[in-house]
């Protein structure tokens, strides 16, 4: 048995190399102040930070990420004693530490750093794009692990803060981020300077910031203004997108017992966009076909995908932003839940639209992804920004869905949602693991669906199902099994032993 030995060694070295990307546990950050000073003609940014932060020991040095950064002044204040840090930097982990000359104690701290980045052209951190008619903008796009590109940071889900953001722009052009705007004033020259408000404690991959040409149209559903952005001359192919936020807004406020907690929300439509959308907290940003439409010549198709893409990026609201998971192995419960969810709302606004039938088509869809032997299980471990971006795939998406269908089909529609309120109010504005929600389902239901469920997540595959019977007299006996399915004949037919516990 070497080899095996061997195999085994190898990748338990990988695995703490891997690990050795994460940040250490010696601080947290409290609160981030940013100024941002976009350049589109340049394609670089300025940048004015300072991180409040808890020191949980005395240490003479604090780590943060930071990617394509350069750093131009960085101090550390404590106590009202200020000292100037050296920056050691780490491309292949993708951090740098910052390091004084005395120890710092246990405690209150500010990180203060000035520095410029990169308006890069690959759609990640904060980015450059273009309209149609070549106009230039910036536009952040932070998930999984580029925030440290746009600002030196704790850009670890688990590290949640809040964010007073401030953009200082060309006086011509507009800028948007996850919060009302408080003021906004004249100058330094030819520029204007935007200040929003505070944001509720968030990941750092939450916050966003976009600036440029556009205009709206506005409305608003339980005293939460919304607003849909375009670029120029498209404002009004927002008009569906406006009216599909408005209803599905009023549905999750009664669903999940917890009114909107944001204050406002934004709906911005960019023509260079890497993903479909991204659930900024109040600023959700979208590819500009799936958000705006001509309702006139637009097929019923396209109005299903774009109301489908905006529930998806509104349930992320509460779950995923309002509660977010503590690491990036659990991203599969967001993308299932809010895959899951999205059908809710649009069921009950448009029923002639067989949202449900729907589901049943990605449950099948699902099931023959997971035929496959080179699938994955859903909850699959990964620390590296390679390894955690190939976690937004399929299973977590699809097959994380058609689980939490079934999950709720087994406990019932009200138990299921009575187990979902309890995990939000337990864990609102913190972050939790699948584990957490699955108590809390748990202790809602009284079944056991904290045994069930980890057979349906970490292991790979789905089970198919024989069912027997053989009548004597008048009783009827039912013989029950159960084996993995493959597509592959002899993979089916060869001997496994994974099991799964089947609610019924």
């Amino acid at each position: 048995m070497k080899r095996i030995y061997v195999v085994l060694t190898f990748l338990a070295l990988a695995s703490a190399l891997a690990h050795a990307q994460r940040l250490p546990k010696g601080a947290r950050p409290e609160n981030y102040k940013l100024t941002f000073t976009p350049d589109l003609e340049k394609g670089k940014f300025a940048g004015d930070e300072t991180i409040t932060v808890q020191l949980l020991k005395p240490t003479s040095q604090i780590s943060l990420n930071a990617v394509d950064i350069d750093f131009h002044d960085v101090t550390i204040t404590t106590g009202g004693v200020t000292q100037k840090a050296k920056v050691t930097s780490d491309k292949e982990k993708e951090m740098v530490v910052l390091a004084v000359e005395k120890p710092l104690p246990a405690g209150p701290a500010a990180v203060h750093i000035t520095y410029t980045g990169i308006l890069n052209d690959e759609m990640r951190g904060l980015y450059l794009g273009k309209d149609d008619q070549g106009r230039r903008y910036a536009a952040s796009q932070f998930e999984a692990t580029d925030a440290r590109r746009a600002y030196p940071s704790f850009d670890e889900p688990d590290y949640k803060a809040t964010f007073d953001i401030t953009a200082i722009a060309d006086k011509n052009l507009t800028a948007i981020s996850n919060q009302k705007i408080v003021s906004d004033t004249p100058g330094p020259g030819d520029k204007h300077t935007v200040r929003f408000a505070t944001t509720a404690k968030m990941s750092s991959y939450l916050a966003a910031l976009v600036v440029g040409n556009f205009e709206y149209i506005e409305g608003e559903a339980d005293g939460i203004p919304i607003r849909v952005y375009s670029t120029p001359g498209k404002k009004e192919m927002g008009a569906f997108a406006l009216e599909t936020a408005t209803a599905v807004l009023k549905y999750y406020d009664h669903y999940f017992g917890i009114k909107y907690p944001y204050g406002k929300l934004d709906l911005i439509g960019l023509p260079d966009f890497s993903a479909g959308a991204m659930e900024n907290t109040g600023c959700i940003t979208f590819r500009e076909v799936i958000l705006l439409i001509d309702e006139k010549r637009g097929s019923a198709a396209l109005k299903k995908e774009i109301a489908s893409v905006i529930s998806h990026e509104m349930a992320h609201q509460w779950f995923g932003d309002m509660v977010t998971m503590k690491w990036w192995d659990d991203i599969w419960l967001n993308e299932g839940f809010a895959t899951w969810m999205s059908s809710k709302p649009l069921e009950a606004w448009k029923p002639e639209w067989n949202f449900n039938l729907d589901d049943v088509s990605d449950t099948g869809e699902t099931l023959n992804q997971d035929s496959l032997a080179n699938t994955r299980p859903i909850h699959q471990p990964a620390d590296t920004p390679a390894q955690i971006q190939e976690l937004f795939d399929g299973i977590a998406y699809g097959k994380a869905a058609a689980v939490l269908r079934m999950l709720e089909s087994y406990l019932g529609e009200e138990t299921f949602r009575a187990g979902v309120n309890a995990y939000l109010q337990q864990h609102k504005y913190a972050n939790a693991t699948a584990d957490d929600f699955w108590d809390a389902q748990t202790r809602t239901s009284k079944k056991p669906v904290d045994k069930i469920m980890p057979t349906w997540v970490k292991q790979a595959g789905a089970p198919i199902i024989n069912v027997k019977t053989q009548c004597s007299g008048n009783s009827t006996s039912i013989q029950l099994d159960q084996r993995r399915y493959y597509f592959d004949r002899s993979k089916f037919e060869a001997p496994n032993d994974q099991l799964w516990q089947i609610p019924v």
